[in-house]
Formats: structure tokens, C-alpha cells, sequence
């Protein structure tokens, strides 16, 4: 252990290290759970997308802990799985595909491939600092309101109105009822500092489902665990149907719309890994003296490794998660941390039937939580000074939430930021790589109001 982790050198011991790594995963088990219920509505197997995400999240988490040493692990990405599901999938099922996750999971591929490339010839860097410091927040933030809709929505919280567009749903219903006391109940144990607050959440929440369910109240899909049928084979089982299921010729056909895809995935992951990656150092004090972070390059380089390897394996985009911060807190300062995380991973595998039979209703409160971290960064949001900054960041915001898309708040967002800065005569202030962007959007606009796309 010392040998590979330097643990002495880090100031930290094996028990420390365990401890923390257990923290990690208990603050973000919720992904098992949450995420075959969302790519189970973009059509595929839940079965098979837990065992998916399981096992890409420990995979990546590996590569982390061996190869660049640091406490924090990975999984499939909140907010890039909604995107998966409901933007991507949603639109392109609209369209009459068949199969959109096959297209979406095309995407991820190809976007993992590039990150490799960019981490490669240490390229991320530059695209990250070329994105107006406004409009990273302001994106983070609208991710988070529409995760928060989506959480609500799914569990019948927010219903649709034809006067109203939106209206909230019937209280009295279990579903809605039970996700608003989930949500009561996380918000009670964050404010007591409970570890694993948004887990128990769901936890709890189920637990009463099913009590709703024995006692006649809640009458939807079965709460109750399938330990017949939900076995971890019919989980491996299930894997065969979604891994290295990639579909190549929509791309051929459909350029525009696929680089669109692809470069939201890319844009959302690669801020949401370099936030993560700073963050979570901060927090331990893994910074160095200049406020950089040491083998960064490697730490990428496993995220980038990862979205490659979820993608072949059935899962959404896999990213470093903040919640290693978690670990952190708990004395987590190297690899061996992140390893005990990626064994809790596999081990939790064999509990398949009971992840699978997680509802709806449960997994609603956490996201609406997820939503309301990630909307902390509106408060980072400078509504002052460069007008251009100022809406671009609030486009990216409002439009996330009331269009039900991510990529539809990047777009407009970069195209009112770079409209305006040429407007005002500061075009010195725009980097070539905002051209390029703001070029492919301009086209994505053009092929919508052709009709070629929706």
C-alpha cells in the first residue's frame, strides 16, 4: 500500500484512507439507482445499465487511484445522463429513430475518444479557459434546474397544463407526496451533516413506498425487490443487450446534429471534470503553490479513459463526481481511497434486485438535490459589468429548464455571448475556439429552421 499510494508521505494511514473511501461511495451510491431509471426511459435495459454503470464507475476509479494517486472517483454524470435521456434520446425518438440510446452512446464514444486525444496533447486546458467564466457558471447552474425538473416531472411533482404549461401535480397522490417528504428528509440530514445524505434519502423514501404499496395507498409499479428475476446475471445478462451497441450510420447522414451532440456531451463533461478535479484538491489541500494541481494530465486522462469505457460497456458519460469530496472531508488523500470506492462498486453488483427496485418517486428528491448543489454556482454568476457575460450566463440558465434541453442552454448561451461581444467591439475578447463553437451552433440553427433537424 505504501508503495503504491505513499501514504506517509501524504500524512494518511490505510484506516483513514478505507474510511474515506466508504464515505465517497455512500455520498454517491445514489448514481446506482438513479441512473438505470433514467436511461431506462430513453429505452434500455435497467438491468443491464446498473451493472453498466457499476462497473465503468469502478474501472475509472481504478485508473484514478493507480495511475494518478488521488482520492476521487468517477461514475455516470448527473446532469450528462439527463441529456442522454431526455434531450438526446428524447429528440431523435421524435424524429422516428429507433433505438436513440444506441446514437447517444455513438456520441459518448466519440467524445471520450477526443478527450483522450485533447488530454493527450494537453489541449483540455486551453479549452477551458477559453470559455467565459460567466457562462461555466451560469451553464452549471442551469444543469442544475433541469435536473431539478426532471426529478420533479418523473415523480409527478410538476404536471403539464394547457393554460399554465406547468402546474403542480396532486399532493394527495403516494408518488407526489412521497418525493416531497424525500426531499424534507435529505434537506434534514444535510443540515445535520449525515453522510450519505442523498443515499439514505432514496433509502428511506422507499422504505415508505413500500408501506405505501403493502397498506393500498400506492398503486403504480411494484416497489417490492424481484430477487427471482433482478439477479445480478440477468444484470450481466441484460449488459449484453446495451455494451458496444454503437450506431454509426446515423452519423453519416446526420454530421450537423451528431458534432452538436457530441460537443454538448463534451462541453458539459469537461467543465464538470476540471471543476470536480480543482474543487475536491482544494478541499484536501492538494493544490500546489501556484494553485495548480499535480498530474492533472493523468487525472483527465482517467476520465477520459472512462467515458470510452462506459460508453462500450452501455453507459452514459462517466466523470470525476464532486462528492469524493465526501472522502475528503473524512482524511481521504490518495489513491487508496478512490480503490476502496471502485471495490464498493463491484461488490454492490450482487445487490442488483434491490437497486433496480428503487422507484421513481425515490430517486426524485435526489436529483431535485443534486439540482440545487449544482445551482449554487449561480451565486458565482456576476450580473454586473460586461453585458455580454452577464446574458450569456442568464440564456444558459433560463433556457436549459424551459426548453428541456442542456444543449439548447449551451447553444444560445455562447450564441447571445459572442453576438453581444461583437456587437460592443470586443471581438479581441473572443478566443478562435468560441468561433468554432459559436460556427456549429449557427449551423444547428440553420439546419432546425430547414427542417433537416429538430
Amino acid at each position: 500500500m505504501e508503495k503504491f499510494f505513499r501514504l506517509k508521505e501524504h500524512g494518511t494511514t490505510v484506516k483513514t484512507e478505507i474510511i474515506a473511501g466508504i464515505t465517497t461511495f455512500l455520498a454517491m451510491a445514489y448514481i446506482l439507482a438513479v441512473n438505470p431509471s433514467m436511461l431506462g426511459a430513453a429505452g434500455m435495459n435497467t438491468a443491464g445499465v446498473f451493472v453498466a454503470t457499476a462497473l465503468s464507475a469502478a474501472f475509472a476509479t481504478v485508473i484514478m487511484a493507480f495511475w494518478a494517486n488521488y482520492p476521487i472517483a468517477l461514475a455516470s454524470g448527473m446532469g450528462l445522463n439527463a441529456y442522454f435521456a431526455y434531450t438526446v434520446c428524447g429528440s431523435l425518438s421524435a424524429q422516428g429513430f429507433e433505438d436513440p440510446w444506441r446514437i447517444a452512446l455513438t456520441a459518448i464514444l466519440v467524445e471520450g475518444i477526443i478527450f483522450i486525444i485533447l488530454s493527450a496533447f494537453k489541449f483540455r486546458e486551453t479549452l477551458v479557459n477559453s470559455i467565459p467564466e460567466n457562462l461555466k457558471y451560469g451553464i452549471t447552474a442551469g444543469i442544475g434546474l433541469f435536473i431539478s425538473i426532471v426529478g420533479l416531472k418523473g415523480a409527478g411533482v410538476i404536471v403539464a397544463n394547457e393554460s399554465t404549461l406547468v402546474a403542480l401535480g396532486n399532493v394527495g397522490d403516494a408518488s407526489v407526496a412521497l418525493a416531497l417528504i424525500g426531499i424534507a428528509l435529505i434537506g434534514i440530514m444535510l443540515y445535520y451533516n449525515i453522510k450519505g445524505a442523498i443515499l439514505w434519502g432514496i433509502l428511506i423514501t422507499w422504505i415508505l413506498g413500500i408501506f405505501a404499496q403493502l397498506s393500498g395507498w400506492y398503486t403504480g409499479v411494484s416497489v417490492l425487490p424481484d430477487f427471482a428475476n433482478n439477479s445480478f446475471m440477468a444484470g450481466f445478462a441484460g449488459m449484453g443487450e446495451i455494451a458496444f451497441k454503437f450506431d454509426f450510420s446515423y452519423v453519416a447522414s446526420n454530421v450537423v446534429d451528431f458534432a452538436v451532440i457530441v460537443f454538448a456531451f463534451l462541453f458539459v463533461d469537461l467543465f464538470d471534470t476540471v471543476g470536480t478535479l480543482i474543487g475536491v484538491a482544494a478541499k484536501g489541500d492538494m493544490l500546489d503553490k501556484e494553485g495548480k494541481l499535480p498530474r492533472v494530465g493523468r487525472a483527465l486522462m482517467s476520465d477520459a479513459i472512462g467515458t470510452v469505457a462506459g460508453a462500450c460497456m452501455g453507459t452514459s458519460t462517466v466523470t470525476s463526481y464532486v462528492e469524493s469530496s465526501a472522502g475528503v472531508a473524512e482524511g481521504g488523500r490518495t489513491g487508496l481511497t478512490a480503490l476502496t470506492t471502485a471495490v464498493l462498486f463491484i461488490l454492490s453488483i450482487f445487490l442488483a434486485p434491490i437497486f433496480l427496485a428503487i422507484p421513481g418517486f425515490a430517486t426524485a428528491p435526489a436529483l431535485v438535490i443534486v439540482g440545487m448543489l449544482m445551482m449554487s454556482s449561480v451565486s458565482k454568476v456576476k450580473f454586473e459589468g460586461d453585458t455580454a457575460d452577464v446574458l450569456g450566463a442568464f440564456v444558459a440558465i433560463i433556457m436549459m429548464p424551459f426548453t428541456y434541453s442542456i444543449a439548447n442552454g449551451i447553444m444560445f448561451g455562447v450564441l447571445a455571448w459572442l453576438v453581444l461581444k461583437v456587437v460592443r467591439g470586443k471581438i479581441k475578447d473572443i478566443h478562435p475556439v468560441m468561433w468554432i463553437v459559436g460556427a456549429l451552433f449557427v449551423l444547428r440553427i440553420v439546419t432546425i429552421i430547414l427542417g433537416v433537424s429538430s
